[in-house]
């Protein structure tokens, strides 16, 4: 019998089906706690700084509607896309999906009991990753082998395509924090849409760059 090196076994390890589930889970703890530290402290979520801002507007106003309706449809079409397609995208299902969307609910129906404590919202940022890595598995294994899977490709690139229209967003968040922030998002939106590019991307490195000159 051939003996197997350690990075053999460490191969072996890492295409097991429980594998997968347990590194949905620590991704998912890490990203339901960093949404938890920016809930309390104003810092370490793990997204993009229009999405975030959905967030911060549902918690100065009370209306969640926004980040819930936006991060948590992310979220189910990443989770159904996956395992069709054979990937997993961190940013749609678990940075925006459970670092933005599931917060957002539970934040509009008053649970604050996943952002009473750092090792709660581990826990409940686990438990999460725990049933999403469990449906993507069933949803494989139910898949019949050599289906085709082509239509998915509709969902393929969506974030892309929403991307495109969260502009205005930024703008206005950038504004609302402060009047230069403000003017360098609107003056990174003239300059992008010259140059043909996305007017969110202009947004927020003018923002980011008027920010840190007259802050």
């Amino acid at each position: 019998m051939e003996k197997r090196t350690f990075w053999d076994k460490f191969d072996a390890f890492m295409m097991k089906d429980n594998t997968f589930i347990l590194l949905v889970m620590g991704a998912a703890a890490a990203i339901f706690a960093g949404t938890y530290m920016f809930i309390n402290l104003g810092t370490g979520a793990f997204n993009d700084l229009s999405i975030v801002a959905m967030l911060k507007d549902g918690m100065d106003g009370g209306d969640y509607a926004a980040a819930a309706g936006f991060a948590a449809g992310f979220l189910i079409a990443r989770v159904l896309e996956g395992p069709l397609v054979g990937l997993m995208d961190i940013g749609g299902t678990l940075q925006t999906g459970v670092g933005i969307g599931i917060p957002a609910l539970f934040l509009s129906m008053g649970w604050q009991f996943p952002f009473s404590s750092f090792p709660v919202a581990l826990l409940v940022g686990a438990v999460i990753g725990l049933v999403m890595g469990g449906v993507i598995m069933l949803i494989r294994k139910a898949v019949p082998e050599g289906v085709a899977v082509g239509g998915t490709s509709i969902m393929m690139g969506v974030g892309n395509a929403i991307g495109r229209y969260l502009a205005p967003l930024i703008v206005v968040a950038a504004t609302q924090y402060d009047v230069y922030a403000g003017i360098g998002a609107i003056l990174g939106c003239a300059i992008f849409y010259k140059w043909g590019k996305e007017l969110a991307g202009g947004a927020i490195l003018g923002a980011m760059l008027f920010g840190g000159i007259f802050l």
